[in-house]
């Protein structure tokens, strides 16, 4: 059974890495083959298989709206003149692609990771990296690459404080802890403590994340297709990378897991910046991208950000304004509790509750949702720095059109992981197809599961896109196989998160999402065989952390 459900997954593989087929083709597939699987295999009634694909379509239009906000933010951002100013600012700090990798990627996706979460990360840096001058398939590769790290602790901790504590809420749990329910401040400091546990795990294991992408943006990327000339840039990638990671693991330890990610990226931002204009540790030579001319065929998208001309008024702060306006937007809509609770009230909510019958439910904070917050900066984009009508009419046309490439295969991914998901309910009497898969693979570790629940977590993140989601479905079972094999608990639902995290590189649908953000199409494939280099060190990595931890420590 466990193989059985991890054919799904396999589908999915062989159609995109291996067959290199672009996701509008293989994703309605691979939502077919999970339906047929569901229905014949976990007996699943049809219904609960079409109610599971419509609960998907309303998750993937959700998807949709961020993208559609990411992108008209830029290409509102392109007619009005202010990328060109925006790139000379980049270029004024340093001409060299990897530092820029590291600011706008790992750096600056960190803190709109903190603050919003929901592959946010992509839907920003990767048209930003564009704006610079990158190819649109290393620009999204290096924003799939840098949602890792700091995924943990996105959404002001969402995933720790929402995907570990609802798995944990459990009475087997709260039984072992001595606790009422969710709401005693026993349980609280246990998630509080696991938070801190996945602080450090990502603390040790990011540091290496902006070295990472430096070699591989100048192996897939450079005239030399080098891994050296990304290790030249080590002591300045590993000096950024613990700007970040020590006041990270500071505040997840000791303040909780609402803002490690946020705060960590605040502090290293202005410290990289003034260290990069001042050539602090900066490498010998800068390295840049070949001619365009020389350029692979995929390496770009539709997005052409060098459409707008810089104008004369357009100064460096009205440029980054917009994006000022969307940061601050996210953390006081994520942190000021009277908005929070208006922005995700019933009232403003789109509930579609039991469909079909069959108990699965949905809803849809379209308030909430960066996509909203895309918009509303793009209306005062459009005032601040003084657009014709005109050029706003052209930027939303051409957002819509670069939309469609993502519609389809988003439209059948995200039903296909709600099939998965939701296959718990069947005439089988057999556990949800993730469960299976786990349970299974627990089976074969035995004493050796510390080196195995990263992977369990990554694995539930690829399938749900969702490293909240992966916690909500595995905490639980992770708990158990602890118990059972009589180590923490703690560290090894840790693992969990930190494997949760990690899965976020290659899931499908931030695959897809990140891809339309730049106008890409067909390359998903490619970009999940790159990005399974880093996702492979970081679970080997946390593998070999939580063997030690567990068995050397003790914890």
């Amino acid at each position: 059974m466990a193989f059985l459900a991890f054919t799904p997954i396999l589908v999915v593989f062989i159609f995109l890495v291996f067959l290199r087929w672009p996701a509008k083709h293989a994703m309605p597939l691979a939502w077919a083959y999970t339906g047929i699987i569901g229905m014949f295999v976990w007996k699943m009634d049809i219904t609960r298989v079409i109610a599971s694909s419509l609960q998907g379509v309303i998750v993937a239009a959700t998807i949709l709206y961020i993208v559609f906000g990411a992108i008209l933010l830029l290409n509102t951002l392109t007619y009005s003149g202010a990328v060109t100013t925006i790139r000379r600012g980049f270029m004024d700090i340093t001409p060299d692609r990897r530092i820029q990798a590291i600011i706008v990627a790992f750096l600056f996706g960190a803190f709109i990771e903190g603050a919003a979460g929901f592959g946010t990360p992509a839907a920003v840096a990767a048209p930003l990296l564009v704006v610079l001058g990158f190819p649109a398939l290393a620009a999204v590769l290096m924003a799939l690459v840098i949602q890792s790290t700091p995924v943990s602790f996105g959404a002001v901790g969402t995933p720790i404080l929402v995907g570990v504590k609802t798995g944990l809420d459990s009475p087997v749990i709260h039984k072992i802890l001595g606790t009422a329910s969710a709401a005693d401040p026993a349980f609280m400091a246990y998630i509080f403590g696991i938070g801190a546990k996945v602080a450090i795990l990502h603390g040790i294991i990011g540091t290496f994340i902006p070295l990472a992408i430096c070699m591989m943006l100048t192996r897939f990327f450079g005239a030399n297709k080098s891994w050296k000339e990304g290790l030249e840039v080590a002591p300045f990638a590993i000096f950024s990378a613990l700007c970040f990671t020590i006041p990270y693991m500071i505040v997840g330890v000791f303040l909780g897991p609402d803002f490690p990610s946020l705060i960590g990226a605040l502090i290293a931002l202005p410290i990289v910046i003034t260290a990069a204009r001042k050539g602090f540790l900066m490498p010998a030579k800068t390295w840049d991208f070949p001619p365009e001319a020389q350029w692979g065929s995929d390496w770009m998208g539709s997005l052409k950000p060098e459409a707008g001309e810089e104008r004369p008024n357009m100064t460096l702060a009205k440029a980054w304004v917009p994006y000022l306006i969307v940061a601050s937007l996210l953390v006081i809509s994520r942190t000021w509790k009277p908005l929070k609770a208006f922005l995700t009230s019933p009232s403003v909510t789109i509930d579609v509750k039991n469909i079909l019958g069959t108990g699965i439910s949905q809803n849809a904070q379209f308030l909430n949702l960066p996509g909203t917050i895309f918009i509303v900066a793009v209306l005062f984009t459009y005032f601040i720095q003084n657009m014709k009508s005109e050029e706003m009419a052209k930027a939303i046309s051409v957002s819509a059109k670069t939309m469609v490439g993502a519609s389809v295969a988003l439209g059948f991914a995200v039903p296909m992981v709600r099939i998965f998901i939701n296959s718990g309910v069947n005439a089988a009497d057999l556990a949800s197809m993730p469960l299976a898969l786990a349970a299974g693979v627990a089976s074969i570790a035995g004493s050796a599961w510390p080196a195995f629940a990263a992977v369990i977590g990554s694995l539930g993140a690829f399938i749900a896109g969702s490293n909240t989601v992966s916690n909500m479905m595995f905490s639980l079972f992770q708990h158990g196989v602890a118990t059972e094999i009589g180590v923490s608990g703690a560290m090894i639902v840790a693992l969990q998160a930190v494997g949760g995290a990690a899965g976020n590189m290659i899931c499908v649908h931030n695959v897809v999402a990140a891809c339309a953000t730049v106008g890409l199409v067909g390359v998903e494939g490619k970009l999940i065989r790159w990005a399974l280099i880093p996702m492979t060190y970081y679970l080997i990595f946390a593998g070999i952390l939580g063997l030690f931890a567990i068995y050397g420590l003790g914890i």
